[in-house]
């Protein structure tokens, strides 16, 4: 008889089979690749904790791509943590400096990598990377030299990256794959949802895992690709990025000028994604306004009265639900639906890809995930269909929806301005004619 699991549970709080394993290693550098809900953060974070309550004067550093990541990422798991295990004491959090000292005088401190006067600053014993995987090698680099006791590196391992490159033949680095069966704090929907994967992915999805992958039981490889990547915690392949001509950017400017927003619409297992479109010099930024799933009609119009969406300006919505759209116009909104033809995707996709550079809020997460992992659809022989492969996509067709509506009226506009010059040139031309006559 297969004995069960014994899982210990602290108000909401799960000690998990990933923390067991993570407790387990015992090398300077420790690689946590893993997929989706496999409790890598969660699994880490306590064991942090545990060190600065038990030492003194431990300096700890957690270290995410950029604040708006760490906030609602490592440093609300933290928080949570310290909360459920009846820890938290809140004169011991400095919320400016994103620090919590503990009785011991040990500290974990929160930063981002873009803050480079800390990446290149004080020296710590504990450093622990969330998503190393965006961030480049040279900020790992001089964030590890400066670390004399324990590096943790955790992220998906959507594409090799230089965790695999430069630490693979090591000594001092080890790696542990987790994947969501180590994480029994997850509801048994989450498990449900995950796994629906399976199924999209594989003509038969109970095959062992050296015939899963097999090219005749691939049904599609993005899902496929996302069962390596997010289900297995394996190495996945993303080839064929879209876009490569963005970057992130901390603020919108004050003289940028809000042009318009693209909302696709979600509810059970897909966000709804609304997102704004500012005009800059001769570029476009982007901001993600609303990225969340099941959200009604109401909770979303509730929302972007709440964010102070403009009325004065047009939301260009997924076609596909006009009574959506009916909603949104009711409550004062301009909404109207996109234009979808044949080739919007590609068009629009070709636009974008033709300034030198556009820009995305560092706060845009989910639209960020989005770009990260938006790739060109292919045959199984690699042939490039030029259509993106359908699947986390939601906040990008939302861009979709957005610039193909601009682009049609800048080019409307330009065509009636260079119709408007052309009569009066040849007015002039006509005017000029008689005089001669």
């Amino acid at each position: 008889m297969k004995k069960s699991k014994t899982v210990s549970k602290v108000d909401g709080f799960v000690y998990t089979t990933a923390i067991k394993k993570l407790r387990k290693l015992k090398k300077r550098i420790r690689k946590i690749p893993g997929g989706t809900s496999a409790g890598k953060t969660y699994g880490i974070l306590p064991i942090l904790i545990h060190k600065a309550i038990k030492k003194s004067n431990l300096e700890i550093s957690v270290v995410s791509e950029t604040i708006p990541h760490l906030r609602k990422g490592a440093l609300k798991d933290f928080l949570k943590i310290m909360k459920r295990t009846g820890r938290y004491i809140d004169s011991h959090y400095n919320r400016t400096l994103l620090t919590y000292t503990f009785s011991s005088g040990s500290f974990i401190e929160f930063f981002s990598a873009d803050q480079q006067d800390k990446v290149r600053g004080p020296r710590r014993n504990i450093l622990y990377i969330n998503e190393c995987n965006n961030l480049k090698f040279d900020t790992y680099y001089q964030l590890a030299i400066r670390t004399d006791l324990e590096v943790w590196l955790d992220y998906n391992p959507t594409k090799e990256f230089w965790a695999d490159t430069e630490l693979n033949d090591d000594d001092d680095v080890e790696e542990l794959i987790l994947t969501y069966k180590d994480n029994e704090g997850l509801s048994e929907s989450i498990v449900k949802e995950i796994e629906k994967a399976l199924t999209k992915a594989f003509y038969h999805s109970e095959l062992s895992i050296d015939k899963l992958f097999a090219e005749d039981n691939i049904k599609n490889a993005y899902w496929a690709n996302w069962w390596k990547v997010y289900g297995l915690g394996l190495t996945g392949s993303l080839e064929g990025i879209i876009y490569s001509n963005w970057e992130t950017i901390k603020t919108i400017p004050q003289d940028s000028r809000l042009i318009g927003y693209g909302l696709d619409w979600g509810f059970e297992n897909d966000p709804c994604a609304l997102i704004a479109c500012y005009r800059y010099n001769q570029t476009l930024i982007f901001h993600q306004l609303i990225y969340e799933k099941k959200l009604t009609n109401n909770e979303l119009i509730k929302k972007m009265n709440e964010l102070n969406v403009a009325r004065n300006v047009t939301i260009v919505a997924d076609s596909s639900e006009p009574k959506s759209i009916k909603d949104l116009q009711k409550d004062g909104f301009i909404c109207k639906g996109s234009y979808k033809k044949q080739d919007h995707k590609s068009y629009a996709i070709q636009k974008l890809q033709g300034f030198d550079m556009w820009y995305v809020t560092e706060d845009s997460l989910g639209f960020i995930k989005e770009l990260r992992e938006y790739i060109w659809d292919t045959l199984k022989d690699g042939t490039n269909t030029g259509k993106p492969q359908d699947g986390n996509d939601h906040a990008c067709d939302a861009v979709i929806y957005l610039v193909n509506e601009l682009l049609t009226i800048e080019a409307s506009t330009r065509a009636k301005t260079y119709k408007l010059k052309t009569q009066r040139r040849s007015k002039k031309i006509n005017k000029g004619l008689k005089q001669m006559l």
